[in-house]
C-alpha cells in the first residue's frame, strides 16, 4: 500500500515537473510567437485603411518605422530561438545586432511620433493628436531603459532575458490599442501590464517567487502609464506647453 501512494505520488510530482520544465524551457519562446500574432492581428484591424489604401497617404517614414518595430518581433522570435537550441555565440553576437535595432527605433519612435502629431492635427484635423505624443514618448522611454538595462547586465541572464521580455511587452500596447474596446477605455497598457504578468506568474510557477526585476520595474511602468494617460487624456496646461514648444 506503501508503494502504492508512492507511486501515485511520484507521477503527480512528475506531471507538475513536466509542466515546470516546459515553462522553464519555453514560455519565451512561446511568448515570443505570441507577440507576433497579436500585432499581426492587432495592425490587421488598421494597417489597410492606415498604410496599404489610404484616402490620404501617410508619410513614408510611417512604413520604415513599421519595419523597424516588426524587425524587434522577429529579432526577439530569433533570440529566443537560438537560446532554445542552445546556440549562445550566435545569440551573443546577434545581440549585438538588436542593441542597434534598439537604438533605431527609439530614435525613430520618437520621431515619428512628432511627424505624425503633426499630420494628424493638420491634415487630418484631430483634436487630441499634439497630447497624444505622450504615449509613444513614454513608449521609447521604456523601452529604451529596459534593453539599456539588458545590454548593462547581458552577463546575467536572468535578469537580460526579463528586461528583455519586459522591453518587448512595452511596445505591445501599439498593437493591443488597435482593438477599439481597449483604446476607447484606456486600457491597451492594462492588456500591455498583463503580458508582463505572465512572466511574473511564469516565475512563481517555476522558481517559487517572483523575480525582483518584476518587482521593481511594474510599479515603476504603471506609474509612467498613468502619467502618460494623465497627459493624453487630460492634457492639463504643463503638457500643453511641452507639446507646443516640441511640436511648434
Amino acid at each position: 500500500m506503501a508503494s502504492l501512494s508512492q507511486n501515485v505520488i511520484a507521477r503527480r510530482s512528475g506531471a507538475f515537473t513536466g509542466r515546470k520544465g516546459l515553462l522553464d524551457k519555453y514560455f519565451y519562446f512561446f511568448m515570443s510567437l505570441a507577440f507576433a500574432v497579436l500585432v499581426v492581428w492587432g495592425f490587421s484591424h488598421t494597417i489597410n485603411d492606415v498604410l496599404f489604401h489610404p484616402a490620404v497617404p501617410r508619410p513614408f517614414l510611417l512604413w520604415i518605422h513599421g519595419a523597424a518595430f516588426s524587425g524587434w518581433v522577429v529579432f526577439f522570435i530569433a533570440q529566443s530561438s537560438l537560446v532554445r537550441i542552445h546556440k549562445v555565440s550566435w545569440h551573443r553576437f546577434m545581440g549585438w545586432f538588436g542593441a542597434g535595432l534598439a537604438t533605431v527605433m527609439v530614435a525613430l519612435g520618437i520621431t515619428i511620433a512628432i511627424i505624425m502629431a503633426r499630420f494628424d492635427t493638420a491634415v487630418l484635423h484631430q483634436t487630441d493628436a499634439y497630447a497624444f505624443v505622450a504615449v509613444p514618448f513614454y513608449d521609447m522611454i521604456a523601452f529604451g531603459a529596459s534593453v539599456a538595462l539588458a545590454i548593462c547586465w547581458r552577463k546575467k541572464p536572468e535578469l537580460h532575458r526579463r528586461l528583455l521580455f519586459i522591453a518587448t511587452c512595452s511596445l505591445m500596447d501599439a498593437a493591443i490599442g488597435r482593438f477599439p474596446f481597449f483604446y476607447n477605455n484606456n486600457l491597451f497598457f492594462a492588456g500591455l501590464d498583463l503580458l508582463i504578468v505572465l512572466g511574473a506568474t511564469r516565475d512563481l510557477l517555476v522558481d517559487r517567487r517572483v523575480h525582483k526585476v518584476y518587482l521593481y520595474a511594474l510599479p515603476a511602468l504603471i506609474a509612467g502609464q498613468s502619467l502618460a494617460t494623465y497627459a493624453w487624456r487630460i492634457n492639463p496646461p504643463w503638457w500643453h506647453a511641452i507639446t507646443q514648444a516640441i511640436l511648434g
